[in-house]
């Protein structure tokens, strides 16, 4: 990028001050405006990944070999668990915040008031009907009774103040906390929240033989010492069995942060005249998963924990995926030793053009030529990720992606990823028969066991335009191609079928009261 377009007439000389404060280049910047102005291309579907054509289903022997190829790995302290957790929950208690901020002045109005043919109100009617079936509502109950209120009461006939001691400063102020600080499950004797169900769950299968474990949370800066405080309150009693949790945090870095503009594409600016910055999205993070400096990484979102008696479906499938990750890290190594030589045998460059050419790869013919072409293709960080029936849940889904190389590619491809309009490609969208729950490990070093610089394989054409708004003006945002999407583009993708019993996200409050959240049955 040329210096003509870092010194464009929409970024002074303050700015450019600015920016390099916050350790962001010119030119990215630049990049940045371009991107909000112009927006991104449509990826190009080819194909819905299913089983036996993109997504490998394992029957049980070779899922008991894979597991145990992955224990072995295990032991040898190889792994690490990577858990975005910096969201808010405030999109978990969207509905109630609608409700609550409409009837707030009218505390005593019942839930039998509420409208059954409006969405949030179903979600408050149901909510204070089972309030007292939720892992807070010891908590919820006392913070009623410290107000001189009493909880059964208001569950049943004044959903109004029940809502502001659950939301509000006032109560426990959920709405504002991190998700992870809620408590999800309830035991009995004790409750567990999102954080403790992690590292209870990373405990059971990600140990190595001395019982380490370690678990890395990205946070939010507002919230980290709250967090770490909860986690070094809970940390005991989730290291049963000899286990010994390595708990590490970090923050988004600033320096990921993008511009917004407006809908004229200006640069958007705070009231003091600097630029506006918003988060770029869980794609940042990639620098967060670089600076780990891990070998095998399981990344799960925060949100997706079960109880102890469902857990054992999402242990074995963590290490199946875990044993097909070293199954084919080992196969990729082997070829790669064997191509790293000055005379390569013929039947090892057909053997490795084979195996690259069922990775969507095109690879040419000749020699030389061949060689060098396959230590790029197979010279790069690795990642296996489960899919899981599709059953209308919202996210991404595994597809084959034709490349502008005119190679074909296995990407996590997003809805607004795709072209809507294009009949042909809709279809292509509507076909796929799984998704994705976010549950992925990473093989992040080389067959030298050097890590991997992970910006060299992010497509930078792959990131979101978001319709904002700040101080009542519109806005477009701007975030990184996603972790699991963009990020990881250029990467080696396996999908592998995992069971449907494994994902069980909480994206509102009433899917806690789901059965697969339930401890007590």
């Amino acid at each position: 990028m040329d210096s003509s377009k870092t010194e464009s007439p929409l970024l002074t000389a303050d700015d450019l001050k600015e920016l390099k404060a916050r350790g962001v280049s010119p030119d990215r910047a630049a990049s940045q405006l371009k991107a909000l102005t112009d927006g991104f291309p449509f990826v190009e579907l080819a194909a819905p990944c299913v089983p036996g054509k993109g997504i490998e289903a394992v029957n049980a022997a070779e899922a008991s070999a894979l597991s145990a190829l992955y224990e072995r790995e295990r032991l040898a302290g190889r792994v690490t668990v990577f858990v975005p957790a910096s969201g808010a929950a405030s999109r978990m208690f969207k509905s109630l915040l609608s409700v609550y901020g409409r009837d707030a002045k009218t505390p005593e109005k019942k839930p039998s008031e509420l409208r059954a043919d409006k969405s949030d109100d179903r979600a408050v009617a149901e909510f204070a009907a089972h309030a007292a079936e939720f892992a807070f509502w010891g908590e919820l109950a006392a913070s009623c009774r410290k107000a001189g209120k009493d909880p059964e009461r208001l569950r049943k006939e004044a959903y109004v103040p029940l809502l502001e001691r659950l939301l509000t400063s006032q109560g426990l102020d959920y709405a504002n906390q991190p998700k992870g600080l809620i408590l999800f499950h309830d035991y009995g004797s004790f409750q567990r929240s999102a954080f403790e169900e992690h590292l209870v769950e990373a405990s059971q299968y990600a140990a190595g033989a001395k019982g380490n474990v370690r678990l890395h949370f990205t946070v939010s800066p507002e919230h980290e010492d709250r967090i770490r405080e909860h986690v070094q309150k809970v940390l005991p009693r989730c290291q049963a069995g000899g286990a010994r949790l390595e708990v590490g945090f970090s923050n988004q870095k600033p320096s990921t942060d993008t511009l917004a503009v407006d809908l004229e594409n200006r640069p958007v600016r705070e009231a003091d005249g600097r630029l506006h910055f918003r988060p770029a999205g869980h794609g940042a993070l990639l620098e967060n998963l670089q600076d780990l400096k891990g070998d095998i990484v399981f990344i799960k979102n925060i949100d997706n924990v079960v109880p102890d008696r469902r857990r054992q479906p999402v242990l074995d499938a963590q290490r199946l995926l875990g044993g097909y990750l070293v199954k084919m890290q080992q196969r990729i190594f082997e070829l790669l030793c064997a191509l790293n030589v000055s005379e390569v045998p013929s039947a090892v460059l057909k053997d490795a053009a084979a195996f690259a050419e069922s990775l969507g790869f095109v690879v040419p013919q000749s020699g030389a030529e061949q060689k060098a072409f396959l230590i790029r293709a197979l010279d790069r960080p690795v990642r296996v990720c489960g899919m899981v029936k599709n059953v209308g849940e919202p996210g991404g889904g595994p597809f084959w992606v034709k490349n502008r190389d005119g190679a074909l590619s296995k990407q996590i491809v997003e809805k607004s990823q795709a072209d809507l309009k294009n009949e042909k490609q809709r279809k292509l969208l509507e076909g796929a028969t799984h998704f994705n729950p976010v549950n992925l490990v990473c093989g992040v070093r080389n067959w030298r066991g050097e890590s991997f610089d992970l910006a060299r394989y992010v497509d930078a054409d792959t990131g979101f335009i978001a319709q904002k708004s700040k101080d009542g003006r519109d806005l477009k945002a701007l975030e990184m191609p996603g972790l699991w999407n963009g990020a990881m583009a250029h990467w080696i993708t396996f999908f592998v079928e995992i069971p449907l019993e494994t994902f069980a996200p909480v994206k509102e409050v009433n899917d806690l009261l789901k059965p697969e959240h339930r401890q007590k049955v």
